[in-house]
């Protein structure tokens, strides 16, 4: 197990694969000391062994798990000094189908991961975030919390309320000098997409398939502002403005596998002109 030894520190749920991973890399690159968690043992394995033991801690957690993650924050306050820079509230899961046909199994452990880990992750960390001058609680939202998607409901409710959550305490948290915002990625080429999907995805617009990589640039970018809501691509910031200015519209459209650009140019026209 590394130690920070002065260096700035960020702490990252769902390292192992996709943007955690992604993330992980590009912090390390930048002299960070890396936090990596994960269900996924070998994959984390595989993260200590490519930036070096010396430069990070690996540890398996469940974020659902809200003692065993107590314990893991405390294991790398003791590597950190205290500090943590960073805490990028990113593990999730994606489990879809029409609601009424979903397992209820499946329901509860999408809202367990997805909403229920972040909670967790933001209470056990907050001590640290408010010892770090500067620090950052930032999480993944989604694409899905613009408006909610069919075939997915459960997972988009579950990223609208993150970033309800992250609105709230980007503004309770000014009183400690924490900052929080959010990541609301659109169609990311990571494992949660089933497969075939980025391959099927358009070439062009606000749902190609976009690398992890972009996520990771944005969650550096994020460090250094004050943007409360970052989107992946910068496109799907016109979806979530057409979503709260004509949600029927853009109801009707996803209803009839119309294109979704044809609300968001009406939602534009129309807020132009008022």
């Amino acid at each position: 197990m590394g130690q920070a030894n002065g260096r700035k520190s960020i702490f990252i749920t769902g390292a192992a694969s996709g943007m955690g991973l992604e993330t992980a890399r590009l912090f390390h690159s930048k002299g960070w000391f890396i936090g990596g968690y994960d269900v996924n043992t070998a994959g984390l394995k595989a993260l200590e062994t490519e930036i070096g033991a010396d430069n990070c801690i690996v540890q398996t957690l469940d974020v659902t798990d809200k003692k065993a993650y107590e314990a893991t924050i405390a294991a790398f306050g003791k590597a950190t000094g205290g500090k943590m820079d960073l805490l990028f509230n990113n593990a999730g899961i994606g489990r879809g189908g029409f609601f009424d046909e979903m397992p209820f199994e499946d329901v509860l452990a999408v809202v367990n991961v997805n909403f229920i880990g972040v909670l967790n992750g933001i209470y056990s960390a907050i001590g640290l975030l408010k010892g770090t001058p500067g620090s950052l609680c930032f999480t993944t939202s989604s694409s899905s919390a613009t408006y909610g998607m069919p075939g997915i409901a459960v997972y988009s409710a579950t990223k609208h309320a993150v970033k309800g959550l992250t609105e709230a305490l980007s503004i309770e948290f000014r009183r400690y000098g924490v900052r929080a915002a959010d990541v609301l990625p659109g169609l990311i080429d990571t494992p949660i997409l089933p497969a075939g999907a980025a391959a099927g995805a358009p070439k062009e617009g606000m749902f190609r398939a976009i690398p992890p990589s972009d996520v990771a640039k944005v969650v550096w970018d994020a460090y250094g502002s004050d943007t409360l809501h970052w989107y992946v691509p910068p496109e799907l910031v016109e979806l979530d403005k057409a979503a709260g200015n004509m949600p029927e519209l853009v109801r009707e459209q996803m209803a009839t596998n119309g294109p979704v650009s044809k609300a968001i140019e009406e939602a534009r026209i129309a807020n132009l002109k008022k």
